[in-house]
């Protein structure tokens, strides 16, 4: 088969995923919306209750309560880990040596943010944009 380079090109765009776009997508029954999940998660719940055998019934004991009790579980994911899942951008290790990072600080206002990257050297503005290429 041969195609030309532009087909090619327009096959290759089609494979890739777009910048800041979810890599976890669900279609059909696991589909957010769809009505048949709810009718399939009822009825795996009642075919589980119906398979697990009936334990004897045993005092917890305080540790354990604790430990799985809603209140001591983690609220939700701390923002890097979020940006891990969604993006794939790892803002826990050092690119470089791999090492761990810890982050001390997050700067929001532009002046602060201007006044560190100006001592530091770097441009504070992104470069101004270049002309657009000519079709031949």
């Amino acid at each position: 088969m041969v195609i030309s380079p532009p087909e090619f090109m327009q096959r290759l765009a089609a494979l890739m995923r777009r910048p800041r776009l979810h890599l976890i997508r669900f279609h059909g029954v696991l589909a957010p919306s769809s009505t048949t999940s709810a009718k399939l998660r009822a009825l795996v719940v009642q075919q589980e209750v119906l398979k697990a055998p009936k334990p004897a019934p045993q005092e917890p004991k305080p540790a354990e309560c604790e430990a799985n009790c809603a209140h001591h579980r983690p609220v939700r994911l701390s923002w890097a880990k979020l940006l891990k899942r969604v993006f794939d951008l790892d803002l826990q290790h050092c690119p470089n040596w791999g090492g761990e990072l810890k982050i001390i600080a997050a700067i929001l206002k532009q002046r602060v943010v201007e006044k560190i990257l100006t001592h530091l050297g770097l441009q504070a503005r992104a470069p101004p944009r270049g002309q657009a290429l000519q079709a031949a």
